[in-house]
């Protein structure tokens, strides 16, 4: 098993992550509805992008963001093969916002700075 590191740039996940934020992948493993994957875009094949595997659609995998307003996802460009998948999120990692100035905002901040992602790590509905 491989393990890589993405930044999250665009507010497509929000409330599960925010731009500004890591995750910990985990190349060459199985994917099931609910995982946090990063994917190539179907229709510009050198972005990656990050998304939630909703389920099997045919020959390929839906995919959706955890935010509703965004729509860059399934929705437009339907189901994405097997072979675009690259790898699953397993952590989320987040840097400290703004900079930490004492101990009680350190506190504060380093129960939410590592964060498991997986098929429980939001609610999963199917939309």
């Amino acid at each position: 098993m491989r393990l890589g590191l993405a930044d999250v740039y665009n507010p497509s996940m929000l409330p599960t992550l925010r731009p500004g934020d890591q995750l910990l992948l985990c190349y060459g493993v199985r994917v099931r509805p609910g995982d946090v994957v990063v994917l190539r875009h179907p229709l510009q094949q050198d972005l990656l992008i990050v998304k939630r595997v909703a389920g099997r659609r045919g020959e390929g995998w839906w995919v959706l963001g955890d935010n509703p307003r965004v729509t860059n996802d399934s929705r437009e460009f339907g189901a994405v093969p097997d072979g675009m998948v690259l790898a699953r999120a397993v952590l989320r990692l987040r840097g400290p916002g703004g900079g930490q100035r004492s101990l009680l905002s350190l506190a504060r901040w380093l129960p939410s700075a590592v964060r498991p992602l997986n098929s429980r790590s939001r609610r999963f509905r199917a939309r």
